[in-house]
């Protein structure tokens, strides 16, 4: 699945929004479905580390990075609807105009007895949630485009305050509320397909 959106923001500018998304910041969708009820930040957040390999959250760990242009994660064997699949998803941006051009895509295959339906459900879900996800973020982005004095949310400290699941940086730190999710799962992977060193 492929979708995209324009900003009307330099990606030097949409970049940060980019890298801190599901990384403690929240995921810029329907807070109240996937969240937790917790908002998604309205700022770019003072303490949430440069995205790194081997990061792991609730959709997996990163794989890729290549700072300032796109960033994938890899589920790489989850059970869902009586099935197990694999899933990439990733986030690029270019430049277009004065402004930057989004594109997200999301692979994903299945194996199991209810496969075709475990697809089918995730497409039609994931078509709501990312759609949003585009649209949150390109009001983010624009809405502090416009100059704002001060964020909407302004920083507490807690390391939960934008975001419930749990995200585990490759540096050891952590964000979320601790358990809430994978995170800790897709970081053994991380570990096990060598793109993390065991207790790095």
């Amino acid at each position: 699945m492929t979708r995209a959106i324009s900003i009307s923001a330099p990606p030097e500018r949409v970049w940060p929004w980019i890298a801190q998304l599901g990384r403690g910041a929240g995921w810029y969708s329907i807070d109240w479905l996937d969240n937790g009820r917790k908002v998604s930040a309205w700022h770019i957040v003072s303490w949430i580390p440069e995205p790194r390999l081997g990061d792991a959250t609730a959709i997996g760990y990163l794989r890729h990075v290549s700072a300032g242009q796109s960033l994938a994660w890899w589920i790489d064997g989850e059970r869902s609807f009586g099935s197990q699949f694999r899933m990439v998803t990733s986030l690029g941006i270019s430049a277009e105009g004065q402004g930057t051009r989004v594109i997200s895509r999301i692979s994903a295959d299945a194996i199991g007895p209810t496969a075709h339906i475990a697809l089918l459900a995730f497409r039609a879900i994931d078509s709501i949630m990312a759609c949003r996800q585009l649209i949150g973020l390109r009001d983010r982005v624009e809405y502090c485009e416009e100059g704002r004095a001060s964020p909407r949310d302004p920083e507490t400290g807690d390391r939960d305050q934008y975001q419930r699941y749990e995200i585990l940086y490759a540096n050891g730190d952590r964000a979320g509320v601790a358990g809430k999710e994978a995170g800790a799962k897709w970081r053994q992977s991380a570990m096990r397909d060598g793109v993390l060193e065991k207790g790095g």
